[in-house]
């Protein structure tokens, strides 16, 4: 036997993964949201479209419905069928659970109570941090990513909780930016809170550095990225405070348009030479300038006799006719 439910669209409902809504959506323009509904909802009853009719059905341009299936495509939501024109959309809830599986390894005794402590402890920040910044909605692949960052970025259980705190608060609670912020606390030796408040305490001396040259150089703009890390290098690297590099800003005043890259060069110098305090620096100048004039003292003069302006001819000689002549002609005119 054969059970059919006959029940039309106007009765019908279309069924939404709560973790399309909770883990993709949030990403994805309208337009594309849009399609992947209508996609879910021609499944559902194995309808055939063309792209052509499911962009004007949808009143997307064709060109972007290519690439918007493409988008989707890209993301695992939807995959081509071999050898045909179909599409299937993927189980998002089976998909997320194939990312979560870890395969379970043999341990010692003293390895799984340390696992078990540790995880114990990873368990409690991540339900903070879901409770703190998702309103206790986190998706499920943010605790796969997280566990990732452990990992990876070796970081303890309040330092993971001070990034997702850090990015909250600088509105940029999404993966790409976590691990931007991440992978410059790692490249920085940050494991422990004692290491980031370190790291806390010396960004605030360089944010105040950062200030002070805008305002010395009369930026009207904040500095790029790459100007930031032209100071992040001599403030950080370099162990070079305001009152070292204010003097290499000085050397700008006869630059119609200074740039830090002038300065960086001034700077890299000094490093170079192993200059470290500011009385160094103004006796390497100052040996430095000595030599630049004693080098010029030492060119021979040009060759060439430079004939003087003045008095550079023979005077004529005139005698008292030459005189008597010449007045009489001026007479008889």
């Amino acid at each position: 036997m054969f059970f059919e439910a006959n029940k039309s669209t106007l009765y019908s409902d279309t069924l939404v993964p709560d973790i399309f809504v909770s883990e993709y959506m949030p990403s994805m323009d309208g337009d594309c949201v849009k399609l992947y509904l209508y996609c879910l909802f021609l499944s559902k009853y194995n309808k055939q479209i063309s792209t052509k009719d499911l962009a004007k059905k949808l009143g997307i341009d064709m060109d972007k419905t290519k690439d918007l299936l493409i988008y989707l495509e890209s993301m695992g939501i939807i995959s081509r069928k071999e050898n045909s024109n179909g599409i299937l959309l993927n189980d998002l809830k089976e998909k997320e659970i194939n990312k979560m599986y870890r395969p379970k390894l043999t341990s010692s005794p003293e390895e799984a109570i340390q696992s078990s402590e540790r995880n114990k402890r990873r368990n409690e920040i991540v339900a903070s941090i879901n409770n703190a910044f998702f309103q206790g909605l986190m998706p499920p692949s943010w605790y796969t990513d997280i566990d990732d960052w452990f990992d990876r970025y070796k970081f303890e259980e309040d330092v993971m909780y001070a990034l997702f705190k850090y990015c909250y608060d600088n509105n940029g609670l999404h993966k790409n930016y976590i691990m931007a912020v991440a992978s410059s606390w790692h490249k920085k030796n940050i494991v422990n809170s004692f290491d980031l408040d370190n790291y806390s305490i010396e960004y605030q001396k360089f944010k105040d550095v950062r200030g002070k040259i805008v305002k010395k150089l009369k930026l009207s703009r904040n500095l790029t990225e790459y100007e930031e890390e032209y100071v992040e290098k001599w403030f950080m690297e370099y162990r070079y405070d305001f009152d070292i590099i204010e003097i290499a800003l000085k050397k700008t005043t006869a630059k119609t348009n200074p740039s830090l890259r002038y300065i960086d060069a001034i700077l890299a110098d000094w490093y170079k030479n192993g200059l470290k305090t500011k009385e160094e620096i103004i006796v390497f100048e100052s040996a430095k300038k000595q030599q630049s004039i004693d080098k010029n003292k030492g060119k021979p003069k040009d060759a060439v006799t430079h004939i003087p302006q003045k008095g550079n001819f023979d005077q004529r000689e005139y005698d008292d006719e030459y005189y008597d002549n010449l007045y009489d002609n001026v007479r008889n005119r």
